[in-house]
C-alpha cells in the first residue's frame, strides 16, 4: 500500500504543499522508522527554508530584500547584484524579448493605481504618470549591475519568483533523496518523480468560473504545471471583469482568456508561458504552440482549447 506523506506550509502569500509517496518498505516517517523519519523531514526541511530564502531575498514588501534595495535605488545609482539575481534578470529579458514587450518586470508600478479590493476604475490620468515609469529597455544593465534610470521604476519578480521557487525546491527534495511526490505553491506544481507504482500523478484544473468544479486533469509523471487566469484578482463592474493580469503597453487588464494551464519541464517555464499567453491574448495560442508546451486555455466565451484530450 502507498503512503502519502502531507507537509502544508504558508508562504509567498498562499497556501503552499509538499507532498511525498512512499511504498511501505522505503524510507517513510513511521514509529518504526528512525532514520527514514529524519531522512523525509531533512528533506522537506531544506525545500521549504529554500521557498523562504527565496521568498525573503526577491520580496518587494521586504525593506532588506534584493529587489528593495534596486527599487530604493532608483534614479540615484547602479546596484551590485549577485550571481543568482544577474540570471533572473537575464531570464527577465528572454521573457520581455520572447512576448513582444508584453512581460515586462517594470510594470509592478501599476499596481498603485489598480487596487482589486475595490470595483474602481483608475483615471487616464494617474495611469498614464505610471506608465511613464514602466519601461525594461531603460533599465541599465552591465557587470552584474543594474541601474533603474527614473525615480519611482520598480522592479517586480512577482511573475516568475513563485514558480522558481517550485524548481528550487524541486531541486532541494532531489538532492536530498526524495522520488516521488511534487512541490505545490498555490496551485503551481513541480512533479519529481511519478507514483510508487509507477503512475502519474492526476493534476485538477480548477473551473475558472465555477472554483467548486474540476474542469480536467492533467496527468504528470514528472515537470510541472502552472495556471494564470482572470479568477485570482480581480472585479466586475458593469458586466465587464478587470483582473491582476495587466498589459503594461496599455495598462489596462488583459481580457481574451479566462484561464491558460500549461505543462512544461519546470516550473518557471510553465508559468512564463500562462503569464505570457495571457499577455498576448488573441495571439496567446501561436505563443504557446512554438513553446512546444501542453496546454488547456479557456477563453472569453468559455471556449476550451487543448494540445491533447485530458481527463474529465
Amino acid at each position: 500500500m502507498m503512503s502519502i506523506h502531507r507537509h502544508p506550509f504558508k508562504a509567498m502569500a498562499c497556501d503552499c504543499e509538499i507532498v511525498i509517496a512512499s511504498q511501505p518498505d522505503s524510507a517513510t516517517p513511521s514509529s518504526n522508522n528512525t532514520n527514514g523519519d529524519s531522512a523525509e523531514s531533512l528533506a522537506v526541511k531544506c525545500a521549504i527554508e529554500e521557498v523562504l530564502r527565496i521568498q525573503q531575498k526577491y520580496s518587494r514588501y521586504s525593506d532588506m530584500s534584493v529587489i528593495s534595495q534596486i527599487n530604493q535605488a532608483a534614479g540615484y545609482a547602479p546596484v551590485e547584484v549577485d550571481t543568482e539575481t544577474w540570471s533572473l534578470l537575464n531570464y527577465a529579458d528572454i521573457l520581455y524579448r520572447s512576448s513582444r514587450g508584453r512581460f515586462d518586470i517594470t510594470a509592478g508600478v501599476l499596481r498603485q493605481v489598480w487596487r482589486f479590493d475595490e470595483a474602481r476604475l483608475p483615471s487616464e490620468a494617474d495611469l498614464a504618470a505610471y506608465q511613464n515609469l514602466i519601461g525594461w529597455t531603460d533599465v541599465e544593465r552591465h557587470d552584474q549591475q543594474i541601474k533603474l534610470p527614473k525615480v519611482g521604476m520598480e522592479l517586480d519578480f512577482g511573475g516568475f519568483g513563485k514558480e522558481y521557487a517550485v524548481d528550487r525546491a524541486a531541486q532541494k527534495l532531489m538532492e536530498n533523496g526524495i522520488k516521488s511526490g511534487y512541490v505545490n505553491l498555490g496551485g503551481d506544481l513541480r512533479v519529481i518523480g511519478p507514483k510508487p507504482d509507477g503512475s502519474d500523478w492526476q493534476i485538477g484544473i480548477q473551473n475558472p468560473r465555477a472554483p467548486e468544479q474540476i474542469l480536467a486533469t492533467m496527468p504528470i509523471a514528472q515537470g510541472a504545471l502552472a495556471t494564470s487566469g482572470d479568477y485570482q484578482r480581480y472585479f466586475d463592474l458593469d458586466g465587464q471583469r478587470y483582473c491582476h493580469i495587466l498589459n503594461p503597453q496599455t495598462g489596462w487588464p488583459v481580457r481574451y482568456w479566462r484561464s491558460i494551464s500549461v505543462t512544461a519541464p519546470l516550473a518557471s517555464m510553465a508559468g512564463s508561458c500562462t503569464t505570457i499567453a495571457m499577455l498576448l491574448e488573441a495571439d496567446g495560442l501561436e505563443f504557446l504552440e512554438q513553446a512546444g508546451v501542453n496546454y488547456l486555455a479557456v477563453d472569453h466565451a468559455g471556449l476550451i482549447y487543448q494540445t491533447k484530450p485530458l481527463g474529465p
